[in-house]
């Protein structure tokens, strides 16, 4: 693929702080000192998200390690979103890099964010397997929006991803029906009355 054919995804925020997010990245980014550059801020943003996902592996034995997960997801948050915006403030984009490497970092970033929590014993492993799934489902298919948003079922179109988050929706909901009936079973066997 040619320079000249890639078209730099458009970047909307919506929220109600965007505006304030926003400006506290550019106001962060000209601050930044020279030396960062935001293939740094990237690496910064991926650790986060890994020792967020062993602080609440680490929960399984102190619940207190979730402390640590959040103020690792907000290194993740710095890195994650400073990372793009230092690179626009200092006119030093690459367009292709950036949002391969962006996108690559995330991926591998959620097994270990995810993983962490299906060990945790705050979310089943199962649960969280098929939640990792999902999201690569989504991964991949934010590639296949770009050639095809809209899908047929049936003899009727939809959108792509109004279809995979039905699907996404009835599996999550399949599998905690599934876990709920196993537990309860469980525990009333283990707790019979006489």
């Amino acid at each position: 693929m040619s320079t000249s054919s890639f078209k730099s995804a458009s970047r909307q925020q919506e929220s109600l702080l965007a505006p304030l997010e926003k400006k506290t990245l550019i106001w962060l980014a000209q601050r930044m000192p020279g030396w960062v550059n935001s293939d740094h801020l990237t690496i910064l943003g991926f650790l986060g998200m890994v020792l967020a996902g062993v602080c609440y592996y680490l929960a399984r034995f102190s619940p207190l390690a979730i402390v640590g997960a959040v103020v690792f997801l907000g290194v993740n948050w710095f890195g994650d979103s400073l990372d793009g915006t230092l690179a626009r403030v200092r006119n030093r984009q690459r367009p292709r890099y950036g949002f391969y490497v962006d996108h690559i970092v995330d991926s591998f970033g959620a097994i270990f964010l995810i993983g962490g929590l299906g060990m945790s014993g705050y979310m089943t492993g199962t649960v969280a397997m098929v939640l990792i799934i999902a999201y690569f489902l989504l991964a991949i298919g934010s590639f296949v929006l770009l050639y095809k948003p809209i899908v047929t079922v049936a003899g009727r179109q939809y959108l792509l991803c109004d279809v995979s988050g039905v699907v996404a929706i009835i599996g999550l909901i399949g599998i905690a029906i599934i876990n709920s009936i196993r537990n309860t079973i469980r525990l009333y066997r283990e707790e019979r009355l006489p």
